[in-house]
This record gives C-alpha cells, sequence and structure tokens, in this order.
C-alpha cells in the first residue's frame, strides 16, 4: 500500500476538495496524512467556546474528529499562522504563511514527506483554487517540498469550473439555486483574485470518482461545525444532490499534459 499526503492551508480546507480521495484511498487501505500550515485561527468565532478556549483549539478539535470521518492516520500542523482573506492587515504578519520564507515552509513540508516516504501529495491549483493567499503559498510551498523530498506524483487538487457552471445551470432550470440564501453561486463571476473560481475543464488532467465516499466527505464538512458559512448550505443538500455536486474530485498531474479533457482514473494507479 501507499502514503498520500495531502497539504492544505487551514482545518476544513481539507473536506471539500479532497475529502472524497481521502476516504476512498483510505478505504483501500492506503495510509493518509493530512498536513496543515494555518491554525485557521481568522475563521468564524463561535459562541460557545468554553472559558479559556480558543478559536485555534476548536479547529484543531473539529479537524481530528474530520480525520476520524475520512479516516486520516495523521494530521501534523506545520505552525504558522492563518494570514487571512487577500487584503487584510493579517498578510503582513511576519509570522503569516504568506510571509514565511518559501523555503523554510517547504522544507517543514518536506521533512514530513521524507518521514512518511510519502508516494503522492496534493496541493492547490496556481491560484488556490479561488485565490486566498495561504492557498496560493500551498501550491508554491508544497512543490518545493515535493523537490526538497523527491516526492514525484503531485497532485493539484482544483475546482472544474465547467462542471459547477453545468451544475448551476441545472438547478436554475429546476427552480433552485446553486449556492447560499443570499447569492447564487457563479463560477465564472471573481474570486479573491480576480480569477474564476478553479481551473476550465480542458486544463484538468484527472478525474476521480469518490461517489461512493461522498457521506464520509460532507461528515467530514460537518465536523467543522464552527464555520457555519463555510459548512452550512453543504449540509443542507439533500444527500443525492451533494453527492452529484461534490462526490467527484479533479486534479491537475504534475508533467501531464493537459489533453482534450480529465481522464478518469485514480491518484495510484
Amino acid at each position: 500500500m501507499s502514503t498520500l499526503v495531502c497539504f492544505h492551508a487551514h482545518p476544513d480546507d481539507e473536506a471539500l476538495s479532497t475529502g472524497g480521495t481521502i476516504a476512498r484511498a483510505s478505504a483501500e487501505g492506503h495510509r493518509v496524512v493530512l498536513v496543515v500550515a494555518t491554525d485557521g485561527d481568522y475563521g468564524e468565532v463561535p459562541e460557545d467556546l468554553g472559558e479559556g478556549e480558543t478559536l485555534v483549539d476548536r479547529r484543531k478539535q473539529e479537524t481530528a474528529r474530520s480525520a476520524e470521518a475520512l479516516g486520516i492516520a495523521r494530521v501534523v500542523w506545520l505552525g504558522f499562522k492563518d494570514s487571512g482573506m487577500t487584503g487584510w492587515e493579517q498578510n503582513t504578519d511576519p509570522e503569516s504563511f504568506l510571509q514565511a520564507p518559501l523555503e523554510q515552509a517547504a522544507q517543514r513540508l518536506a521533512a514530513v514527506l521524507t518521514e512518511e516516504a510519502a508516494d503522492a501529495l496534493t496541493v492547490y491549483d496556481w491560484h488556490g483554487n479561488y485565490g486566498h493567499p495561504d492557498h496560493i503559498k500551498v501550491h508554491t510551498a508544497g512543490h518545493r517540498a515535493a523537490e526538497l523530498a523527491g516526492t514525484a506524483k503531485v497532485f493539484e487538487a482544483t475546482v472544474n469550473r465547467d462542471h459547477f457552471r453545468r451544475m448551476a445551470a441545472m438547478a436554475k432550470e429546476m427552480g433552485a439555486a446553486l449556492g447560499d440564501e443570499e447569492n447564487d453561486f457563479d463560477p465564472d463571476g471573481p474570486a479573491d483574485d480576480g480569477n474564476p473560481l478553479g481551473m476550465p475543464e480542458a486544463e484538468i488532467t484527472l478525474t476521480v470518482d469518490a461517489t461512493a465516499y461522498a457521506m464520509a466527505k460532507k461528515a467530514s464538512l460537518g465536523a467543522h461545525r464552527s464555520q457555519v458559512t463555510d459548512t452550512s448550505f453543504f449540509m443542507q443538500m439533500p444527500d443525492e444532490m451533494f453527492t452529484n455536486s461534490f462526490g467527484t474530485e479533479w486534479f491537475i498531474e504534475k508533467g501531464v499534459p493537459a489533453g482534450s479533457g480529465p481522464r478518469v482514473g485514480w491518484i495510484f494507479e
């Protein structure tokens, strides 16, 4: 069996973009290690924090429950501070992930890759799926760490923009909205960095069928209860709709040229 390391920016990121792949890999007997770059300190603060409990404490507890739902064998925190969204004053914090020297961040991850003898690594696409500065840093630091550790197989988790455009159109035809109560979901609208969400289908190289593990992915999202804005919409979706929308995950594999569209396959082939 093989070892998969999934590198994510914040607690709860593992659930939506790679949750199905993680659950499938674990169910097939592979070892999965989750590496979280930041402490997630600038997420939503729940009203029920206990005396002396911090948001970071709560989010680490939630990540442990998420890991259990997905079958993750080990969770590693790299120890950087959350950088906040684009343009926030936290972007300039010298202890933030964004401000960390690239080699320092890469070496911390490379140490995990080496210790685990990782066979494959997941990061994000070039603009972190939606332009968040910490997600973009995951892309650059992750690729550099793979070089340092000699991890040959690197997969950039991305969002299939064309898939969600089709889903949004279908939802509209059915008189529903693919989004929250205030905003319809528009995959072609500007994300945090001004670019549209994810990548066009023609530039994606791998489609992973994780529909059999969609409920584990949904349970992982539900574990992050403090982040209501991030999770409530997904948790309210009927199971069939959730599976159809999020049971498939997409990747761009390092070194594999894009063709006419992604092949249906698996990380460990």
